[in-house]
């Protein structure tokens, strides 16, 4: 059975990525493109969309996952700045719709692959700095691939009660300059023309360091994380957060 897919920020790079690969994908069908201006509700009804992708801005992230599962289709969402609140809002929706919602905050299988080897390193060594890089028009810092790598991390470290020390004497000449800090875990967001997304997660150890390193190339790194989420939430009426809950 083929499934019908709407894609909202289709005029966006990623979007156009999505677009894309889905027209070549023989079990998908693009019925609806959409983007800012149009009503995405009502494009979901006349297309008969099962499943809305959704790569648009942080500013619209609940209120487009809203919009999606209120109109019966599931929603694939690459969008980024949920929180944890947000998260659990999602959930509630997902409950009172009827409709499954995966959020993931990077598709490529390489950088899901990076996180959870960073989770596991992190058990033997518990002191880690995250730096990710992206393009100069990313709207939101850090990147939900950082937020959610330093979250595995900070998982996988309480398993083992083990946690980075910190220095107290340590003096910031400038305000902020050792990043943000969740978790105890320093995260770095470097933005700049050339790059598309890269993170590297650093790990420091007594004379030792593990760098462990994602880097894409094109955004069509992303696309087969995209079409297996889109067929994975097929039938499902959860909300998943990852793309490592699929695979």
């Amino acid at each position: 059975m083929v499934i019908r897919v709407l894609v909202n920020g289709a005029k966006g790079k990623m979007g156009q990525s999505v677009c894309q690969a889905v027209r070549a994908d023989d079990a998908l069908e693009l019925v609806a493109e959409t983007d800012l201006g149009d009503s995405l509700g009502d494009s979901i009804r006349r297309s008969g969309a099962q499943c809305v992708v959704d790569f648009t801005h942080p500013k619209s992230r609940l209120d487009n996952v809203q919009t999606i599962l209120s109109n019966g289709a599931c929603a694939v969402v690459g969008t980024t700045g949920f929180t944890e609140r947000d998260l659990a809002v999602v959930t509630v929706m997902c409950h009172e719709h009827g409709q499954g919602c995966l959020i993931a905050p990077n598709f490529a299988v390489g950088a899901v692959l990076m996180m959870r080897f960073a989770a596991e390193a992190a058990q033997y060594m518990p002191a880690v700095e995250i730096i990710e890089y992206h393009h100069n028009q990313k709207a939101d810092c850090p990147s939900g691939t950082a937020i959610k790598t330093a979250q595995l991390i900070a998982e996988a470290q309480s398993k083992k009660s083990l946690h980075p020390g910190k220095d107290p004497t340590e003096i910031w000449n400038l305000p902020e300059s050792r990043g943000a800090d969740l978790a105890g875990i320093r995260i770095h967001g470097v933005r700049l023309p050339g790059f598309i997304a890269s993170q590297e997660v650093i790990l420091g150890g007594m004379a030792q360091v593990l760098t462990i390193r994602h880097d894409t190339s094109s955004r069509e790194a992303f696309m087969p994380g995209v079409l297996l989420g889109i067929k994975k939430m097929q039938g499902r009426k959860d909300f998943v957060y990852g793309l490592e809950k699929l695979l």
